[in-house]
């Protein structure tokens, strides 16, 4: 039995894009050659792999199921030449991680720079994006790490203890809540929050809780950041919600920092990966150094 690598890509290509002509236009081969190869494996594997209609292209179950033990055969051998080249010209490269808004603003940056510091031919790129896009998208291979709240999710991927945080209450000094040291959720939603925007891990949550206390969340005002978040609160907007990791940052003066009495105010940061034995060998090391931090 013989397998093509290039058999492999150009099918998964096939079942990511839904179209030949796609995958022709993106690898630079005949649209002729690529249905012949997609010929040849279902011939090799004696059953259909693809349904093709007017529409595009699906895969089969059988073809579903190939394309994951695709990516994983293509995933090892890219992972083989990655590490070899490590002998050829000594250690460089780069790895692409996605992290969720309270970690990189917080305890990312100074990782990433002592990563650098001690890899400096290892180029991280690092791009903020929702806890639940970061699951999909490290399961996807779209990046090789995530680092996001843990949260119920249906991705394929490895979850690893990263460290935790505690949700705050942001009020301005003058607020009738100033007074206090701690208040419950319920009782923030007698007044006006300032609220991250729709699509956050952090909104979802505030949102079910509010429903589940029978109240409506009132959201004087949407922000994209924290930073924005903590001065709209210092200017009387409304009270804010945010980890405290974020708070210390950003607090601002005229603002006072509640604890936040509910179970789900304590919450923990995790990395995924889709498979850290498979991982490049400079996502290896970042991988690594993220877990050996303190």
């Amino acid at each position: 039995m013989k397998l093509d690598p290039l058999s492999l890509r150009l099918f998964v290509r096939v079942v990511e894009e839904g179209t030949i002509a796609a995958v022709a236009e993106r690898e630079h081969i005949a649209a002729p050659a690529v249905s012949k190869r997609l010929r040849e494996l279902e011939e090799l594997f004696g059953t259909a792999l693809l349904v093709r209609t007017n529409k595009g292209i699906t895969p089969t179950a059988a073809g579903m199921n190939l394309s994951v033990l695709s990516r994983d055969v293509l995933d090892d051998l890219r992972n083989i030449v990655l590490q070899m080249k490590v002998f050829s010209d000594g250690l460089r490269g780069s790895v692409r991680v996605l992290v969720n808004i309270s970690a990189v603003s917080t305890c990312m940056p100074p990782l990433v720079k002592s990563f650098v510091e001690r890899y400096p031919e290892v180029n991280v790129s690092l791009l903020e994006r929702d806890s639940l896009a970061i699951t999909e998208s490290v399961a996807a291979n779209v990046a090789e790490i995530g680092v996001f709240t843990r949260l119920p999710h249906s991705a394929d991927i490895e979850v690893h203890p990263f460290r935790s945080d505690e949700l705050k209450v942001l009020v301005p000094v003058d607020h009738p809540l100033s007074t206090r040291k701690r208040v419950t959720f319920a009782e923030t939603l007698n007044y006006e929050h300032v609220v991250l925007r729709a699509g956050t891990h952090l909104r979802h949550q505030m949102l079910n809780a509010a429903s589940q206390a029978g109240k409506p969340l009132r959201a004087k005002v949407e922000v994209s950041s924290y930073d924005a978040l903590c001065k709209m609160v210092q200017v009387g907007m409304g009270i804010g919600i945010l980890p405290a990791g974020n708070a210390e940052i950003y607090r601002l003066p005229g603002t006072r920092m509640l604890k936040l009495d509910e179970p789900w105010a304590v919450r923990e940061l995790v990395i995924c990966v889709r498979r850290a034995d498979a991982l490049s060998p400079a996502a290896r090391l970042f991988f690594d150094h993220l877990r050996a931090s303190p």
